[in-house]
């Protein structure tokens, strides 16, 4: 049974590739959108995995205005949510049924269907016009085996949010700068004002500014060598769970988790998170930022070596089955380029991906996205790996189980790297 499904995806993985072949043989400058895009007719159904309710609704005057410059090609919008996405995807491309021409893509997920032949090269397309525009890390996202699948729409990375006016009751006049400062400081508020100080996201993602700022990672891809479980994660991990233990922070391990550490966090009700520009939008409507000027943003706290978070964003990529690939390049080339993306860089509060982006006064009198800026020079890439999205599935568990207490420590890195294994089966482990 397992080398059958083994040998169907591999047989599909095939037919996708030839697929794109046939459509790259048709792409880049010879392309009717390259040589003349009124001429173009069909329709694109795009999967956005953006927030339904906060930034959803503001991707429908582009549409509109695309349809409107291409009237003879349709757009279907489809909002999937993000935690629904990528499986979805994987399940209708490898059947070769449903799968939308457009995806917008987690940045981990593109090498990981670009090995599987999933997606479309868009290498000399209209898709890739302004190229030299992007900033190279998030357009080093795109590429994989010299190739390259998608374009970079946002970016983003994990910084240290803060309540001003709690900071202030506490008798702080500056964000904590070390993981040290923050335990001090988180017990100070909760003794000073009531509230916690801290709240920690018990997802694996928000592990990395702790890994990181011990000079460590999860995997070691040039000596290709699984590193979850080592003496520099297991100390970052125990700084965490110090945290928690010694009451400087709270964390919630249930399905809910994070939904609870962002109402605490609007409702005044912890002073301190860690969390990306995809959330302020969210924290603005909450009565503890009645005021924006009272939401502080500063990178992430450091361990013992430096500060580090890890490079986030989405890719929109193009699917290699696709009956439309001329509409898909114009519309990825419409909806990406620096206009559109100042625009909702603005109305999201995320941070665009062009250089270009960030002289439009829209983004650059922004001044949430503007304190964003710092953090992203000294965020750290993830490991440029196909498998690497999957690794996050097993640690969640473990990580939840170790700040929950149902695992020591070294036991549920030692069982994230038996995971790690079964998924990187080329990697060796510590």
């Amino acid at each position: 049974m397992r080398r059958k499904r083994g040998a169907a995806i591999a047989a599909i993985a095939v037919v996708a590739l030839a697929a794109s072949a046939c459509s790259s043989s048709k792409s880049g400058g010879s392309s009717a959108a390259a040589k003349d895009p009124g001429s173009v007719k069909g329709s694109v159904t795009w999967w956005d995995t953006s927030d339904a309710t906060n930034e959803a609704p503001n991707y429908q005057p582009i549409i509109k205005a695309f349809e409107a410059k291409y009237p003879n090609i349709k757009v279907n919008y489809v909002n999937v949510p993000f935690s629904d996405a990528k499986d979805k995807f994987k399940t209708a491309a490898q059947s070769g049924s449903g799968a939308p021409d457009v995806l917008r893509a987690d940045v981990g997920w593109t090498p990981a269907f670009a090995q599987l032949g999933y997606l479309q090269p868009l290498d000399g397309t209209p898709a890739l016009q302004d190229a030299a525009d992007y900033m190279p890390g998030p357009y080093a996202s795109d590429h994989y085996n010299g190739k390259i699948y998608g374009v970079p729409q946002v970016t983003d990375t994990l910084t240290l949010l803060y309540n001003k006016d709690l900071l202030t009751k506490a008798g702080i006049t500056t964000p904590p700068k070390t993981w040290a400062e923050l335990k001090s400081d988180s017990l100070q508020i909760k003794a000073k004002t009531g509230v916690d100080g801290t709240f920690l996201d018990a997802a694996s993602y928000y592990l990395l500014p702790f890994i990181y700022g011990e000079g460590g990672d999860i995997i070691d891809a040039s000596a290709k060598k699984i590193t979850v479980n080592d003496a520099t994660t297991l100390k970052a991990v125990g700084i965490a769970q110090d945290l928690v233990k010694s009451g400087a922070a709270v964390t919630d391990v249930t399905k809910d988790g994070y939904t609870n550490m962002q109402t605490a966090f609007k409702d005044g009700k912890v002073a301190m998170v860690i969390n990306g520009p995809w959330s302020t939008s969210d924290d603005l409507k909450g009565s503890a930022f009645g005021s924006a000027d009272n939401l502080g943003i500063a990178t992430v706290p450091a361990g013992s070596v430096k500060a580090g978070a890890p490079v986030g964003g989405h890719n929109l990529v193009v699917y290699a089955g696709s009956k439309n690939l001329d509409a898909t390049y114009l519309f990825v080339a419409f909806l990406n380029d620096a206009q559109n993306q100042a625009t909702i860089a603005a109305k999201n509060n995320v941070l665009p991906t062009r250089t270009s982006a960030y002289s439009d006064p829209q983004v650059a009198n922004n001044k949430i996205l503007s304190a964003f800026e710092g953090p992203l020079k000294n965020a750290v890439g993830r490991p440029p790996v196909a498998g690497a999205s999957d690794l996050f599935t097993p640690l969640d568990t473990d990580y939840q189980a170790i700040l929950g207490g149902q695992k020591s420590a070294q036991d549920g890195l030692n069982d994230a790297a038996t995971q790690f294994a079964q998924i990187l089966p080329d990697f060796s482990k510590s």
